[in-house]
């Protein structure tokens, strides 16, 4: 394991180089992998660090400070390995979980698709099951965080098997008879493309994963047949938020305007120190909630963690236009790094769940 904070630095200083390629940032993801950090979601059972949730989020904050991108490709990773922890077979669990603590195995989800909605309920990707009992997985993600950089891929399909069991999905994420696999690099069939010319997040590897006659195990299947929403809705539960994410950009930002204003003496002026305040308050407004969705202490601990995201992002965005609007043509260059932020806190609000699904699954207990 790495020090944290030489790992920090190497995150930084490829935030600038992905800004400009927008390709992932081969040190940083050398170093991410080298550096002890994947295993923070990993149970000790497993050779991980076996942190709790809110540890989880205060680490993704501090690597999205420096690197958003790699803050969100670490984050899918963790996500995958809790997935595995609680849906995964024993046999699962001892094939994946320990070389996703080392960082050999780089975990990602496939989820979004073109046409299947924000709630990911018109799924066009399939899995047949075929003679031998096996699946024969074919149809495209877009928008997969680490495609063509990650090692195992958690891909969301449809199933006509199984959607008689499912229970009624009208009012959550995904939709009946959808099943999840775990789809490795290597399997034929299985193409990434980093096809995708991002505004923000231009290091996090997004781009497309298709699945053409992509031939898979049953034993590759998470959890059982058409349970993928059940499964969906615990992430949730879970406590682990992408408004960790923003938080770290906001925090950023609020950094770029302290260096700026220290460094013009504009700081001497009560009503600069005022308006910044205000910001700062902002900022740790979020981190509260984001702190509270990690403790799952709340009345409805699934509802603070989808609040938290969309607090966290919408003061994400605003607090990085604030910060431009004080600095006024000092930040209207193309290299500046608030520009890089503002476009990465952009990019939080798109993400699963998106802002408008977050209000959608918040509100539907409101409504019959």
């Amino acid at each position: 394991m790495t020090d944290l904070a030489s790992t920090l630095e190497i995150f930084r200083e490829a935030a600038a180089r992905s800004d400009d390629t927008n390709v992932p940032d081969d040190q940083a993801l050398i170093e991410l992998r080298k550096s002890g950090l994947l295993a923070t979601a990993v149970p000790v059972d497993y050779g991980g660090n076996g942190a709790d949730t809110v540890e989880l989020n205060e680490l993704v904050s501090k690597v999205a400070e420096v690197n958003p991108s790699m803050a969100i490709i670490m984050f899918q990773h963790f996500a995958v390995c809790a997935r595995i922890n609680e849906w995964g077979s024993p046999e699962q669990k001892e094939l994946w979980l320990p070389s996703m603590a080392t960082g050999d195995t780089l975990g990602a989800s496939a989820w979004s698709e073109t046409g299947a909605g924000a709630a990911k309920k018109n799924l066009a990707t399939s899995a047949e099951r075929i003679e031998d009992g096996r699946w024969l997985l074919n149809g495209a993600k877009s928008f997969t965080t680490g495609a063509g950089v990650a090692d195992l891929y958690l891909v969301l399909v449809g199933t006509s098997a199984g959607a008689e069991q499912a229970q009624d999905t009208k009012n959550v994420y995904g939709s009946a008879g959808q099943t999840f696999f775990l789809v490795r690099k290597e399997n034929e069939g299985l193409i990434a493309n980093l096809g995708l010319e991002l505004a923000g997040m231009r290091g996090s590897a997004t781009g497309f994963v298709s699945l053409q006659d992509c031939v898979v195990a049953d034993d590759d299947r998470l959890g059982p047949v058409g349970h993928a929403p059940a499964i969906i809705a615990g992430v949730r539960q879970s406590g682990a938020t992408l408004g960790a994410v923003s938080v770290g950009v906001a925090k950023a930002a609020m950094d770029v305007a302290l260096a700026h204003f220290t460094k013009t003496g504009a700081l001497e002026a009560p009503t600069v120190r005022h308006r910044v305040t205000e910001l700062s308050v902002q900022v740790e407004a979020a981190r509260a909630i984001v702190h509270l969705a990690g403790t799952r202490r709340g009345e409805d601990p699934g509802a603070v963690t989808l609040r938290s995201k969309l607090f966290a992002s919408v003061t994400a965005e605003h607090v990085c236009f604030e910060v431009a609007r004080m600095l006024g043509s000092a930040a209207y260059l193309v290299n500046h790094q608030l520009n890089r932020l503002i476009s990465d806190a952009r990019a939080v609000a798109l993400m699963g769940p998106t802002n408008e699904l977050c209000r959608e699954l918040v509100s539907a207990s409101w409504v019959s």
